[in-house]
């Protein structure tokens, strides 16, 4: 009989590898790649922190990395994430998912929304300590 470690928590949730990939990679201009893939998290992540690069308003920052979330949430849920559990940065695929969470609580953050910002960056730590020390470690 093999027993179940009822405390260990759900397995991590590795993400496939995200179509949009090789052309961020290549250079495609983020809009444009969004145009083609408007469901992959990593080219609205790459969106975002366009945005971020270009200085634009972190309300613009804050609608990019929104949609690249709830993007994001969808994916995971048709991974068999449940709602919990970790999402590691060292799968690159998940990166997109993190990067965006990172980059909505950021934006909450710079709007006022603090409630949002509290959310997200518990989010983040709770799916990856890792992406969090990276993407919000110094905030």
């Amino acid at each position: 009989m093999s027993h179940v470690d009822l405390m260990a928590g759900p397995p991590p949730t590795h993400l496939p590898a995200d179509p949009a990939s090789a052309e961020l990679t290549d250079g495609v201009d983020p809009v444009d790649v969004v145009r083609r893939h408007p469901d992959s998290p990593l080219a609205w992540a790459t969106l975002a922190v366009t945005a971020v690069d270009d200085g634009l308003d972190p309300v613009t920052v804050y609608a990019y990395s929104r949609v690249g979330y709830h993007r994001s949430l969808d994916l995971l849920r048709r991974n068999g994430w449940k709602g919990h559990g970790p999402v590691p940065w060292e799968h690159e695929p998940n990166r997109g998912f993190l990067t965006c969470l990172a980059l909505l609580a950021q934006a909450a953050k710079a709007i006022g929304e603090t409630a949002e910002w509290e959310r997200c960056s518990e989010f983040l730590r709770d799916s990856s300590p890792t992406a969090y020390d990276e993407l919000l470690g110094s905030v």
